[in-house]
């Protein structure tokens, strides 16, 4: 596995709200089933806070991931995508990453708040890799505990497309992913706030834990290295 972080590492699960600030149900409710903030229109997956400490919009922006303990200074490019465009979008990101590649699944299902459990699946062709994705899109889309991570075999370049369903990229060159969504409408904004930043909440459906084991089977991924990371 290419030596970045995942996805749970760089954007923590925040719950919806403080533990000891009260509900009301009706209005929890209310909020779930709100899924356009103007022309940004969410996937089952993630909801923001309550108070909207973040309100969803679609960009992109790029910038520097550095961790100090690895040693790691690896450029990056963070972009949120409106529903409708998501799933093309993150094909589309796989191009540049050529014919092979390794693929990790993860998951929080059946996991404590702060693991993951990650499923490794070593050159597999592309064109194939996206016929499954394809089978799949429902619970790639809609299943806010799944994410998968495409990395290149011949080069340091990952995409993923995580938990809380947005598209990240660490390459040494961003140019070609940026013009991948700059040619699908997609503005950059380095300024701009991801749901991440604020309280959110995840969703799922215990049949989409079988479901991601479907996935798993299809693509013959077995347990990766490191099982459970926070």
């Amino acid at each position: 596995m290419f030596p970045y972080p995942t996805p749970s590492t760089r954007y923590p699960a925040a719950p919806i709200s403080d533990p000891g600030t009260p509900v009301n149900k009706a209005q929890l409710t209310a909020h779930l089933h709100v899924e356009r903030y103007g022309d940004f229109w969410l996937t089952d997956a993630i909801r923001p806070s309550l108070d909207l400490q973040v309100v969803p919009q679609e960009g992109f922006c790029m910038g520097l991931y550095r961790d100090a303990k690895a040693g790691l200074r690896v450029p990056v490019l963070v972009a949120s995508l409106s529903r409708e465009k998501l799933f093309d979008g993150f094909l589309d990101l796989l191009d540049p990453l050529g014919d092979t590649v390794d693929v990790i699944l993860e998951t929080s299902h059946n996991a404590d708040s702060e693991g993951h459990r990650d499923l490794h699946r070593e050159h597999i062709e592309l064109l194939v890799l996206k016929s499954h994705f394809c089978d799949f899109e429902n619970l790639l889309l809609h299943d806010g505990c799944t994410g998968v991570a495409v990395i290149s075999t011949t080069e340091p370049v990952e995409v993923q497309f995580d938990e809380h369903k947005l598209l990240i990229v660490y390459a040494p060159d961003l140019k070609p992913f940026a013009a991948i969504l700059r040619n699908a409408g997609v503005a950059r904004d380095d300024g701009m706030k991801f749901i991440t930043e604020g309280e959110h909440l995840h969703r799922s459906d215990p049949q989409q834990a079988a479901v991601f084991e479907d996935l798993c089977n299809r693509l013959g991924a077995g347990e990766a290295a490191e099982r459970v990371r926070g």
